[in-house]
């Protein structure tokens, strides 16, 4: 729904969006497209995926309608070598990209590339990727990974506004926070070993597994901050973490 909304997330995405340089493109790793294998989309023209369900008709009228890269499509295929990916024209922006980039770059005029995550892999294979795409940042790609540190739908509190966070959600948000300004990513990327907290945030890794792309792009002691934060309906956290 933020992607219909006008709240302190998306006005932190517009700010953004207003205080990088203008990206040659953008490859996004979303939790949405969690698939057996890894894939990276290749269409010139990626169609705007609504990929949920029960809400507002006005959000199923969203068109992001920015281009693809193809080219960006083979880079990413090359770099991640010796690990299979494939070059896939059936997916295209979902809405963990456009609900997020519609606010940061609303123009749509900046090729969209987008990378899936592979269910079958552990947390480390995925922070690995990331480093393997590190490269990307000197060749003008802007790097995303839209997910939640803290994601915990069966706790979240639908329809009933305000609501204050769960302990265990400010805490484990709080303990990323810390071990990402120490720089210390190994406990982050074996999190279900930092206990019940992070079981609790994270009970499936499909929106978590994104923050690992990103760690995995940082430079040694690069500057880490956190340009929005917040909690929604108590258990999914809005905190974005930006490199650089």
């Amino acid at each position: 729904m933020n992607a219909l909304s006008k709240n302190s997330y998306t006005e932190g995405w517009v700010s953004i969006g207003k205080s990088i340089p203008r990206p040659k493109a953008v490859l996004s790793v979303s939790a949405h497209w969690y698939i057996p294998y890894c894939a990276v989309t290749s269409n010139l023209y990626p169609g705007t995926i609504h990929d949920f369900g029960g809400f507002p008709q006005e959000l199923y009228q969203i068109k992001y309608p920015s281009p693809g890269s193809p080219e960006l499509a083979t880079r990413v295929k090359e770099l991640l070598a010796p690990v299979a990916v494939s070059l896939d024209e059936s997916w295209g922006i979902d809405h963990g990209t456009w609900s997020v980039l519609k606010h940061v770059f609303p123009k749509a005029d900046i090729p969209i590339v987008q990378l899936s995550i592979d269910e079958t892999q552990p947390p480390s294979f995925h922070y690995e990727l990331g480093k393997k795409l590190a490269a990307l940042r000197e060749e003008g790609v802007l790097i995303i990974g839209s997910g939640n540190i803290v994601h915990n739908l069966s706790t979240y509190a639908w329809g009933e506004g305000d609501v204050k966070p769960f302990d265990w959600a400010v805490r484990f948000e709080k303990h990323a926070r810390e071990l990402m300004l120490k720089g210390d990513d190994e406990p982050l990327v074996n999190y279900e070993s930092l206990g019940r907290d992070a079981i609790l945030s994270a009970p499936t890794p499909d929106h978590y597994l994104p923050l690992l792309y990103v760690l995995g792009l940082r430079r040694k002691k690069e500057n880490i901050s956190f340009p929005v934060q917040g909690v929604d309906g108590g258990s999914i956290s809005m905190l974005a973490v930006q490199i650089g």
